[in-house]
């Protein structure tokens, strides 16, 4: 039903078992690599165990298509059997015929005939049950038994048991010593990490249809927290915001929104999500105990400090002192002061602002506990201007912000820059792509973003936690200038970090060529080219080098950890992304002519 809105032409997060959406991360394939070794010319039992979820079926299927041709496969999904059905199954799913109502001992001849016959025929065949954990003693024992047969070589049938973690426990009971003993490869499936969930959750959105981010930084964290880094917990929850996204036509899906699809999915309770995490929360607290130790500070020191609140600010002053403001800052202060505060509210649409991030609080030296109170009339005059137009520009500010609720406004903007503008009925990366641009998305600081030098959508959030957009089009110094909605807005450093959630998004024309993976056994001209490349990023005078040596290994793990990418020392397709960022000379930039 929210397929259309999303722009997807598939469910991406069913939980039926769909080889499209095949997922590996490291643990998975590490599994793989154990089970392929477990299977191989000596045979018998091999052991994978993980919590419910972790896509332990996953990697068996995964291996099955692996098998070569020469391969006959039973699969048992239903362990809970005594010893003569286990058998009737096995037959079943080989296919060997038997009579009615055959006995233990005609059933194991049946088979025994039948993988001496394979492996005269060359073929190999493999028994894999899952949810073995369910299987009673007295069965693992038969099917160690059939696992007698074997030549010199090779057992004849190999096993593979697939169960939870109580699948151990029952291997180390004292008569099933002998089949442990068996077992020649084990691996215990774990969770995905944090990162894996994000990289999990873009690939079933990609191969679903929608190759732009749909889940912010937020709520990924928080399918990771809900979910424990289990899959299938990770779709069910994923497929709840979804719907919880269309019903009210908001995208991205944010942390909220994650949240309340666990306390309707799992049950989880509201209340213990960790509200003091809560932005007005934190910042509350951060305020009120800075108040406190600076009261405390000014008692000792002789110094009486009035605290007041208004309007959900905290105002720290000395007793007696005239009313004060937050100061905020002016690109050019001289021409600011001079604009009176009914100029300033007849002007609708304010050109540029500066918007300062934090009140600057000043008290007196103790030497000068009446210092405060020695301000001349013009002084007065002109504080009291500046408070006036500072509650303006703040007011322009929270407005814009209210504004700025729909990414699509913020990449038209975005669009803007780079003088085009979004195709209709397209998503923002489906635009890009129809005009020859690519959409990379980023998770990082000021630094990140300022590094890279392109004009970029912010993913923000105000100080009572609801999501903003803001295009952040140009940079001077510690400032940025922002549009939020129709308007553009210099704000400072501080502002905009308190407000960015670490997540933005931009524009970028790719190179015609680039390598597709460059590492120790590349040859000389990917190996220069990416010296190159980093010399550049590093504003460094280029190596020439004969080989991938050493120093070039350790700058490139140096360039792939500032960039959250995983420190391998290879530069694979999401690091030769990042890097080409900083080569390409094509578009706008947030300072002409800047460096890396």
């Amino acid at each position: 039903m929210y397929k259309a809105f999303y722009g997807l032409k598939d469910n991406p997060f069913s939980i039926a078992p769909n080889p499209s959406y095949l997922f590996l991360s490291d643990r998975h394939r590490e599994a793989l690599a154990h089970l392929t070794y477990g299977l191989g010319e000596t045979g018998g039992f091999v052991l994978l165990t993980g919590e419910v979820g972790t896509g332990k079926t996953t990697v068996s299927r995964c291996l099955l298509r692996q098998l070569p041709e020469t391969t006959d496969t039973a699969f048992i999904l239903n362990p809970a059997l005594t010893e003569l059905e286990l058998l009737a199954t096995l037959c079943d799913e080989l296919k060997i015929p038997y009579g009615e109502s055959p006995s233990l001992k005609q059933l194991t001849d049946l088979i025994s005939g039948f993988l001496l016959k394979n492996h005269d025929a060359g073929r190999n065949t493999v028994l894999i049950i899952d949810e073995a954990q369910h299987l009673k003693a007295e069965v693992l024992e038969q099917l160690r038994l059939l696992t007698n047969l074997e030549t010199d070589t090779k057992k004849l049938l190999q096993v593979i048991l697939i169960g939870q973690p109580e699948l151990q426990q029952l291997l180390k009971r004292q008569e099933l010593r002998q089949l442990a003993q068996r077992i020649t490869a084990r691996y215990h499936l774990l969770p995905l990490t944090a990162q894996e969930v994000s990289l999990y959750v873009q690939h079933r959105l990609q191969v679903a249809g929608r190759f732009e981010p749909l889940f912010n930084a937020g709520a990924i964290k928080a399918l990771h927290d809900a979910s424990g880094g289990i899959p299938r917990i990770i779709n069910l929850l994923c497929e709840r915001a979804l719907m919880a996204g269309f019903a009210r036509s908001q995208v991205p899906i944010n942390k909220q929104m994650v949240r309340q699809a666990a306390v309707e999915v799992l049950g989880l309770d509201e209340s213990k999500h960790h509200w003091f995490e809560r932005p007005a929360v934190i910042g509350v607290a951060a305020v009120i105990t800075f108040g406190v130790a600076l009261y405390g500070f000014n008692r000792l020191s002789g110094v009486p400090l009035a605290i007041s609140a208004e309007n959900g600010a905290v105002n720290i002053a000395a007793e007696n002192s005239p009313p004060t403001a937050a100061v905020t800052t002016t690109r050019d202060t001289a021409n600011a002061s001079a604009v009176s505060e009914s100029n300033i509210e007849q002007n609708s649409e304010p050109e540029l602002q500066t918007v300062a991030a934090e009140p600057s609080i000043q008290t007196p030296s103790p030497a000068e506990p009446q210092a405060i109170a020695r301000v001349t009339d013009a002084e007065a005059e002109q504080l009291a201007l500046e408070a006036r137009q500072a509650k303006v520009r703040d007011r322009v500010l929270t407005e814009a912000v209210a504004q700025s609720r729909r990414l699509d406004t913020a990449f038209a903007a975005l669009f803007g820059a780079w003088g085009l503008a979004p195709v209709q009925h397209l998503s923002p990366c489906e635009s890009a792509r129809e005009q020859g641009l690519s959409c990379f998305q980023q998770q990082g600081t000021w630094f990140n973003l300022v590094k890279l030098n392109y004009p970029a959508v912010a993913y923000m959030m105000d100080d009572v936690g609801n999501e903003f957009f803001a295009t952040v089009i140009e940079r001077d110094g510690d400032e940025l200038l922002v549009q939020l909605a129709e308007q553009q807005l210099w704000v400072n450093r501080d502002w905009f970090n308190r407000h960015f959630t670490g997540t933005f998004e931009l524009l970028w024309q790719a190179p015609s060529y680039s390598p597709r993976e460059i590492s120790i056994s590349s040859p000389q001209p990917e190996v220069q080219w990416l010296e190159n490349g980093l010399a550049r990023v590093e504003n460094s005078a280029p190596r020439l080098l004969s080989q991938f040596d050493a120093e070039l290994e350790e700058r490139l793990k140096i360039f792939q950890r500032q960039h959250g990418l995983k420190a391998d020392g290879i530069a694979g397709s999401q690091t030769l992304a990042q890097l080409n960022l900083y080569l390409s000379q094509e578009g706008p930039r947030l300072v002409q002519g800047g460096h890396y």
